[in-house]
């Protein structure tokens, strides 16, 4: 005969099989996710991908210190690569969010381009571009293809 405690235990056990059946049955039934949805999720996923894959380094540093697991984290099939930018980015108002998204444009330069886009106004042209730290002419050259400018030129340095 089971004790008390057993008895609870049991209960329990019964209780999460039946809500895991339960569970598995409303997900059969429940229609595929839409276009739209699983274009969203593949998004959600690729920031949670790069998360993860950019966890393990050093800002500071700027290298990369021990991994966090065992395993490599590999992107996902569906999702498109962080250098890949569909549409140019326009960097006369372009918030840091999407700025990172560019080949080469990490958070730290990102900020950079915006302060100097808010302390000289707009950039215009891709020249104009070279007056913040760290872009030089071959970063510049980079990015031609992913930006486009919506401001009145300006003269770089």
């Amino acid at each position: 005969m089971p004790t008390p405690s057993e008895r609870h235990a049991l209960l329990f056990l019964a209780l999460v099989l039946a809500l895991g059946t339960g569970v598995r049955v409303v997900r059969w039934r429940s229609p595929a996710p839409s276009p739209s949805a699983r274009q969203a999720l593949a998004g959600h996923l690729a920031a949670v991908d790069s998360a993860i894959a950019t966890r393990g380094r050093n800002p500071r540093r700027n290298k990369t210190t021990a991994p966090l697991a065992s395993t490599a984290v590999q992107p996902r099939s569906a999702v498109q690569p962080r250098s890949a930018v569909p549409v140019p980015v326009d960097l006369d108002t372009a918030p840091e969010s999407l700025l990172i998204t560019l080949p080469g444009i990490g958070p730290a330069l990102a900020q950079r381009i915006v302060k100097d886009r808010e302390r000289a106004g707009a950039f215009g042209a891709l020249p104009a571009l070279t007056r913040v730290p760290g872009i030089g002419e071959k970063t510049a050259a980079r990015l031609a293809p992913h930006v486009t400018f919506s401001g009145t030129p300006r003269h770089p340095r």
